[in-house]
């Protein structure tokens, strides 16, 4: 089979608290004496950069959960 790997349920997924846009410079308002724009990088909090999040699994098995 040709092509790319298919996902699985235990890969890292998309951030959600960045939606994968995880570095980000964000300008600080004027420029230097170079004419440079003062920029400073951050960082998203939740995945520390990454872009991805691993996959949390329920806490309760499927068998206990109420049937409608």
């Amino acid at each position: 089979m040709t092509g790319p790997t298919p996902a699985t349920a235990t890969n890292a997924r998309i951030c959600p608290d960045c939606d994968g846009f995880a570095s980000v410079k964000v300008t600080l308002g004027g420029r230097d004496r170079h004419s440079h724009l003062r920029t400073v990088t951050t960082h998203c909090p939740a995945c520390h950069g990454t872009g991805t999040r691993t996959v949390r699994r329920p806490l309760v098995p499927a068998a206990l959960e109420v049937a409608a």
